[in-house]
């Protein structure tokens, strides 16, 4: 006899994911292509930095997992990988690499996957909650079988551009947990294990027990009010009482009665930071720590361009003051003129625009790039000790002047 979960198979992809999926690769493909030509290609250095990094980071996973959990086969926990089998083969996939985990008190399972090989964890907690009902652990198993089968995270990778895009991004990451959690429920032999299974995850291991399914699929359909609405948009997960909702409305071969978002959410929410993962207050930090690093880095690099076109200056300054130094010390008076010294006219270049001679040997310097691009920097020669010496001045600011100009004080 086929159970009504067997009955979901065909069922099992959330309405709206094909359609955002193909939204979000379409944006996707577009700002790759930007970052990559806007960057002469030194995107592609990052991207495999990335990636190698990300392949050292998440080896570290992988190796705790074989290390420290403890495997699910034949020969080790067969009745959870009884279950797992018989899970897979509902949604006609491979049956993965699987591990027990000490959940330390979380109520979860993941998937993952490295260099091709597909994982899925339990943690410890979430079985031992679900002893005296061990069908609502296919729910979890389903759910996270339901990642891998839809590929979500091969795709997460060419579509995080998109990801971190306000509503688009939020929205194909909702409409993930949507998808997986029909997988959950496809594998249940009884539609009441993956609700109670769910409702595990706001109630708790143990008054799970306690909870009036029925009516907490119906708090769903109360309309939420504007900061409810707006979190939900920015959130990478639906609220559990609208995703216990759709589970009970799939069940009883219905659509469930969820309340209307508030319409000014979906404006507000469209101005907002996002960061997967992290939701509004998550992108706003981000904001704000760049906002900081900004204010901080900013003047601090602008700064350092001031004192390397300084540097660049007195440099370039060096053939015209040892002409003054000589003409000075042979003639025993100052330069009228750069005919004088025997030097062409300062030709300028990328960081000097102009170095002219003034009154008393006077050099006038002129910068090209801002920050100093409308200041100068005055080198005047004076005798001490029958040698001859060079000040600064003009209006170049003190902590941008070189070491050159405190030795000459």
């Amino acid at each position: 006899m086929r159970s009504q979960g067997d009955d979901l198979v065909n069922e099992l992809v959330y309405r709206n994911e094909t359609t955002l999926r193909a939204i979000a690769l379409g944006l996707s493909i577009i700002i790759w292509l930007l970052l990559l030509f806007g960057t002469v290609g030194v995107l592609l250095i990052y991207l495999l930095l990335f990636m190698l990094f990300s392949i050292a980071a998440h080896s570290a996973l992988i190796a705790h997992l074989r290390g420290n959990a403890i495997p699910i086969n034949s020969k080790q926990m067969p009745d959870l990988y009884q279950r797992l089998y018989a899970c897979a083969r509902k949604l006609d996939m491979t049956v993965p690499e699987a591990y027990l985990v000490n959940g330390n008190g979380v109520l979860n399972a993941f998937a993952t996957r490295f260099l091709g090989r597909s994982f899925v964890v339990l943690m410890s907690d979430v079985v031992d909650s679900m002893e005296d009902r061990p069908g609502a652990l296919d729910f979890y198993i389903g759910h996270e079988l339901g990642h891998l089968r839809r590929h979500h995270l091969a795709w997460a990778k060419v579509l995080a551009p998109a990801l971190f895009l306000p509503l688009i991004g939020a929205a194909y990451s909702r409409a993930r947990e949507y998808t997986c959690d029909r997988h959950g429920l496809a594998v249940c032999e009884n539609p009441e294990d993956a609700q109670y299974g769910l409702v595990a995850l706001a109630a708790g291991k143990q008054r799970w027990r306690a909870v009036n399914l029925a009516n907490y699929s119906e708090s769903a359909a109360v309309t939420p009010g504007f900061w409810m609405s707006l979190h939900e948009l920015a959130g990478d997960y639906p609220w559990l009482n609208k995703r216990h909702a759709w589970l009970r409305a799939l069940a009883e071969q219905r659509k469930p009665k969820l309340g209307a978002r508030n319409p000014f959410a979906y404006l507000v929410s469209l101005i907002l930071p996002r960061v997967p993962g992290l939701g509004i207050g998550g992108g706003v930090v981000v904001i704000a720590y760049i906002a900081i690093l900004a204010a901080i880095a900013i003047p601090a690099y602008q700064d350092y361009l001031g004192r390397a076109a300084v540097s660049v200056a007195i440099s370039d300054s060096a053939p015209y003051r040892e002409a003054v130094t000589r003409y000075g010390t042979s003639h025993h008076q100052w330069p009228a003129s750069m005919g004088e010294l025997g030097l062409a006219p300062f030709a300028g270049d990328r960081n000097v625009s102009s170095i002219s001679l003034g009154a008393n040997g006077m050099l006038t310097i002129g910068f090209v790039n801002k920050p100093l691009h409308d200041h100068v920097l005055q080198l005047t020669p004076y005798v001490r000790n029958q040698t001859i010496h060079w000040s600064c001045a003009g209006d170049v600011p003190a902590k941008l002047l070189p070491p050159f100009c405190h030795s000459q004080q």
